[in-house]
């Protein structure tokens, strides 16, 4: 289970690399890619604090006797 912890920052590393790849797909003209890795960027970041704020009910309610 602690493997759980740490799982959640690969949401955040995977979403700093499509917010690189949106940049430069973005610098290169090709706005549709660039759209496409900027949705992916979000959805990282959404799945990080989803995950997050998960992790933190699950060991609120395991503390609980």
């Amino acid at each position: 289970m602690n493997y759980l912890k740490f799982t959640q920052y690969a949401y955040l590393i995977a979403a700093a690399l499509f917010a690189f790849e949106a940049f430069t797909q973005y610098q290169a003209g090709e706005t549709n890619k660039a759209l496409i890795m900027g949705i992916f960027t979000f959805v990282g970041i959404f799945m990080f604090f989803f995950r997050r704020s998960y992790a933190k009910k699950f060991a609120e309610r395991n503390k609980k006797p």
